[in-house]
This record gives C-alpha cells, structure tokens and sequence, in this order.
C-alpha cells in the first residue's frame, strides 16, 4: 500500500513539474512593415532607367542615399549641439536643436509672418526637409522622435471672450 501510494505521488508530481516546464505562450509577431511609396520628388531622383517607378536597385539607391543624408545630418547636429561633448545629445541639447530648427523653418516657410506655421504653410514644406526632421518631424508628423520641429498650435480661442 505505500509502495503503491509513493507511486502514485511521485507521478502526480512529475506530471505537475512536467505541466509547469511548459512554455509560455509566445508574443505575437510585429506585422512587418508596410514600405512607403515613393514620392514624385523621390521618382524624379532616383528613376535613372525612366520608367516612371523604383526598381529594386533604384529603390535600394534612394535607401541608402537617404541613410548616407540621415547620418550626415546626425554628424552635423552632433558637432553643433553636443555642448559638453560627451558624444550624444541630452535633453537639454535637444531641445536647442528644436528650438533652432523650428525658428529656421518659421523663417523659411511662414508665408503670413504669424511667427507659427498653419497646416497649409506645412504642406509646403518639401518632403524631403520633412522626412529628415523638418518642421512636423518625420513624415510630416509633429513632435517625430528624429528631432522635428515642434511647431506650437495657436491658442484655443477663449470663449469668455
């Protein structure tokens, strides 16, 4: 009889210790990344057999001129901004960076001298200056992680008034 019940604890512990090994469900998968179609500034570039699209290597051209432009223009940044050259930029660095960039972008492309930028004047703006941390960041997006100007929204309109 203990023979017996030792037996049937031992099995019912190594099924549990079998259950528990068990591996958790896994996270699911990113779905991968939809890629951007090529504007016509990017077409006009880039096309150099005239077909009027990207190829596989036309397309490959643009990515690595925009990558070669993108670390050119972090270099740069960091020579301007990295005050106490510890390589890299810190918040306060950053911010400098913004408040520089988005007076330029002001200075370039506020056609009614309101001293912000409406959407119309925003849509302007070429995409190539957009996409590499021009005013609305990347993408045309305001506030975009790579260093966009955050161009300020005009007040809300006081309804005491």
């Amino acid at each position: 009889m203990k023979a017996t019940t030792l037996v049937a604890l031992a099995t019912l512990l190594g099924s549990s210790a079998f259950v528990a090994a068990q591996d958790a469900p896994a996270a699911p998968a990113r779905p991968a990344r939809t890629p951007r179609a090529p504007t016509a500034e990017q077409i006009k570039e880039f096309d150099k057999n005239g077909d009027g699209k990207l190829d596989e290597t036309e397309m490959k051209a643009m990515q690595d001129a925009r990558k070669a432009k993108y670390e050119a223009m972090q270099k740069a940044n960091l020579e301007k901004y990295d005050a106490n050259k510890n390589g890299k930029l810190d918040p306060e660095e950053i911010a400098k960076m913004r408040a520089d960039r988005e007076a330029e972008m002001i200075k370039k492309y506020d056609k009614d001298g309101d001293g912000k930028l409406s959407d119309e004047e925003k849509k302007a703006i070429p995409a190539s200056e957009r996409m590499m941390g021009g005013a609305g960041g990347p993408g045309g997006r305001t506030g975009g992680r790579r260093g966009g100007a955050q161009v300020t929204p005009p007040p809300a309109a006081d309804p005491a008034k």
